[in-house]
């Protein structure tokens, strides 16, 4: 790809993010093999997308290739950009072997091996493995081959192929029988690395997102732009016909506003109904979802299912049948670097799947729950899945299901949820304190009476009765990250210090050019938190001021995501509460999932930075937030700020020091709290040398 082509792709995707306000946009480098495009240029390349981006959203930058031209030249560029690196490897030398030989026939297997070990030393950019099958290699060997080389991930992609190149098939379900056997294995083993098929299948049947483009209903959100400037659909569909990934249009005369609407791409959009009569009518479809695309062609249509038909039912159908229940863990890798006291996107996101069942439990319980509420809730779920996760994992959704009181407020969820999804509706909901509140939306005020009637019709929601219109929830923005400023849920007010009343215009503006100052400042010094608190921080709940001179902030153990605080008096210092306060979230969602100590302990146990003593879980949780806050002023040794700095590092880190000492001497801990307390430990003792990058 030329810079000239480059530049104008970046701007095009620039164009489309500001026009829809998109926060996340991911770019895959992709082939051929990317790697030949050479150091200077990748460089270049990865250089125009970041100036173009940078600032407007979030970039998830990562590059797929073979791996056997990659050196440290690359590692240096990549890890510098933030740029993830896959690698394709089908497995064992002799599975390898089959498809990925030199022209003059010699093994590329070694070189590949030695590109992995180099990611293995680069674990902030090692994004995992794709094999692909061919059910002539032995799927053991494949997955022990590949399991050995300890991937953050790894996919399994069937062949390309259709109907009318349909795949070698030794028996009927022949790559159903190949992953049944990884599966048994995997799961056997308790699932010690993602699996991204799996996980998808497993996702989908609990009515959560897939993870690939290869199963389930979601939309396809993927655009691929050539090297000479035009959009093509997947180039998986190059397996159908010549041309069939073509669109018509390039870069230097469309938007991907055009580019949507093309009817290929709109196919892909369509979920249930854009499937087969045979498809819609199987028992499997919504895991399913007609398989990919490509597959499914035959006699000029793709209205059919897919060639893997027999092996996806059979494969769906072993994986549903062990795991009726979703069992969350985490890797050994995302449990270190929690431990260690940070985490990227991709561990927080483990954390919050398994907060979303714990919610979706809680919710169940809910005493006196009124039967229109419910049905909505099932209604919303079947119409749009993500609208509902998303109401749920509201941190003060959590918190109100847990106190088991209003139950009648789960119309007000249920509502929420509906409007999200575009369901019409009319339902009862509860007035509290005069207001209609309806999470992640927004409030209706000035309502009488303790329940009001709510209609939702064609996009817009409206009380049957006297109230103001929908005043709806505001948002801070920042570098294309945002959480919500909430100041009105009425089971806000569950932390240690009392929340502030409904801001101000002022006071919201206040709010939004701190957290801005605070975020930037995050990303530039504190490069190791922000991709966890990008992933994981949904929601900031202003508290009523603080006395003069003191800076106040807090979690709730059920409000995961959230942080309440004070506005402080400078960006600097609500950065470090953000940070401080987001490990109290973190650690708390592994305690819901890991038992890390001895419950029935009930010794008190000093905590340097108190004069009363704590309860082991009160000091494990402080311990672990004082490790962030020690990491902050550590990054501020060499700053403007460096004698303050150095004072509070020094005493933050003897505390933290101290605290962790005194937890691995207590005997209470599991072989789960010693291996937290042993990581962080780690970390402590890495900062001997002074400021640096946090350990791996």
């Amino acid at each position: 790809m030329s810079v000239e082509t480059a530049i104008l792709a970046a701007k095009r995707i620039a164009e489309h993010v500001k026009q829809h306000d998109v926060s996340t946009i991911h770019v895959v480098l992709h082939g051929g093999e990317p790697l030949l495009a050479g150091h200077d240029r990748l460089a270049e390349i990865v250089t125009l997308l970041r100036e173009q981006l940078d600032g407007l959203c979030h970039l998830n930058l990562a590059i797929h290739t073979n791996g056997v031209t990659l050196d440290e030249k690359f590692c240096d560029l990549f890890t510098e950009n933030g740029v993830k690196v896959g690698i394709s490897l089908d497995g064992d030398k002799i599975a390898n072997d089959r498809h990925r030989l030199f022209r003059n026939g010699r093994s590329s297997y070694q070189q590949v091996i030695q590109a992995v070990s180099l990611l293995r030393a680069r674990p902030e950019i090692y994004a995992g493995l794709l094999c692909t099958i061919d059910v002539a290699n032995d799927p053991i060997k494949v997955y022990d081959a590949l399991l050995s080389l300890e991937p953050p991930r790894v996919d399994f992609l069937l062949p390309h192929a259709t109907w009318e190149d349909p795949p070698p098939r030794p028996s009927a379900t022949a790559y159903a029988d190949w992953l049944i056997a990884i599966f048994d294995r995997w799961h056997a083993g308790g699932r010690p690395i993602p699996v991204r098929l799996f996980e998808s299948i497993i996702n989908t049947t609990h009515e959560r997102s897939s993870l690939s483009e290869a199963i389930g209903l979601e939309p396809s959100t993927l655009v691929v732009i050539e090297t000479d400037g035009g959009y093509e659909q997947v180039d998986s569909l190059k397996v159908a016909f010549d041309g069939a990934p073509a669109t018509g249009f390039d870069l230097a005369g469309s938007s991907l506003n055009e580019v949507a609407r093309h009817p290929g791409v709109q196919a892909r959009q369509r979920g249930l109904q854009g499937l087969s009569a045979t498809c819609q009518k199987c028992p499997v479809v919504r895991s399913c979802g007609g398989g990919l695309y490509p597959h499914r062609f035959r006699e000029d249509s793709f209205d059919h299912p897919s060639v893997y038909c027999a092996d996806l039912l059979a494969l769906i159908t072993h994986v549903q049948d062990h795991t009726t229940m979703t069992n969350h863990g985490l890797p050994p890798s995302t449990f270190d670097a929690l431990a260690a006291g940070y985490g990227g996107a991709e561990d927080i996101e483990a954390l919050a799947r398994s907060q979303a069942s714990i919610q979706r439990m809680i919710i169940a319980s809910v005493p006196e729950r009124p039967a229109a509420a419910w049905e909505l809730l099932v209604q919303a779920d079947r119409t749009d899945p993500a609208a509902l996760r998303t109401v749920l994992a509201h941190p003060y959704v959590r918190v109100w299901a847990a106190s088991r009181t209003h139950g009648g407020y789960l119309a007000n969820v249920a509502a929420a949820a509906a409007y999200r999804a575009g369901i019409d509706a009319k339902i009862l909901v509860q007035v509290l304190g005069g207001s209609v509140h309806l999470p992640t939306v927004g409030t209706f005020d000035d309502v009488t009476g303790d329940s009001a009637t709510l209609v939702i019709e064609g996009g817009s929601t409206w009380i049957d009765g006297p109230a103001t219109p929908l005043t709806e929830v505001r948002r801070l923005d920042a570098g294309g990250f945002s959480v919500l400023l909430e100041d009105r849920d009425p089971s806000r007010d569950c932390h240690q210090w009392p929340a502030a009343a409904k801001l101000g215009k002022t006071d919201f503006d206040a709010w939004h050019g701190c957290f801005s100052l605070a975020w930037q400042l995050i990303e530039s010094d504190y490069p190791e938190y922000a991709p966890g608190l990008r992933a994981g921080l949904s929601t900031i709940m202003p508290l009523a001021p603080a006395p003069a001179g003191k800076d106040v902030s807090s979690t709730a153990r059920h409000a995961f995501g959230a942080v309440a605080a004070a506005l402080p008096a400078d960006p600097a210092t609500l950065a470090l509460l953000l940070i401080h306060e987001f490990q109290h979230v973190k650690l708390g969602a592994m305690l819901d999932m890991f038992d890390l100590y001895d419950e029935s302990d009930s010794t008190l146990y000093h905590a340097p930075w108190r004069d009363d003593p704590r309860p082991l879980e009160g000091l494990l949780q402080g311990t672990y937030a004082h490790i962030a806050v020690s990491d902050f002023w550590r990054a501020r040794l060499t700053g403007p700020e460096r004698v303050r700095a150095h004072e509070q590092y020094v005493l933050w880190r003897a505390h933290t020091a101290r605290a962790i000492e005194t937890l691995a001497s207590s005997g209470r801990l599991t072989s789960f709290g010693e291996r937290l307390v042993g990581r962080m430990r780690e970390t402590v003792a890495s900062w001997e040398s002074g400021p640096g990058s946090s350990p791996a």
